[in-house]
């Protein structure tokens, strides 16, 4: 389940910073662009860095680790396309600000409440 997930945010990250770079193509600031696609890819980041460190985790805190990959790969890459490629909106980029910091409030959630029960059944 490991690669699994592994290939699945480094198909997320790069959708994503696609997407983002296809929504704001019209956008004269290459700087703004370079802090939006660092910025969407800031979740996929964080869960490499989580895999990374998980070594030592428990087996149920690393699956939940390995699906909150496919989650957050999922999650963005319809969150971001249904924003580029659905109806027009005024202000797109809302959900290019939104969905990083939430994916990563939620990755946090988890995995800090899964690693609490475990803990706490030995």
């Amino acid at each position: 389940m490991r690669k699994a997930g592994l290939f699945a945010i480094v198909i997320g990250g790069v959708g994503s910073v696609a997407v983002t770079l296809y929504t704001g193509r019209r956008n004269p600031s290459a700087l703004l662009m370079a802090a939006f696609a660092i910025w969407v890819l800031l979740p996929f980041v964080a869960l490499a860095a989580a895999d990374a460190m998980s070594t030592n985790w428990s087996a149920l805190t690393r699956t939940v680790l390995y699906a909150m990959m496919f989650v957050t790969a999922i999650d963005a890459l319809g969150t971001y396309g249904y924003v580029a490629f659905g109806p027009p909106r005024p202000q797109p980029a809302f959900w290019f600000l939104v969905v990083p910091p939430a994916s990563l409030l939620l990755i946090a959630i988890l995995l800090r409440t899964v690693a609490s029960i475990g803990k706490s059944r030995s």
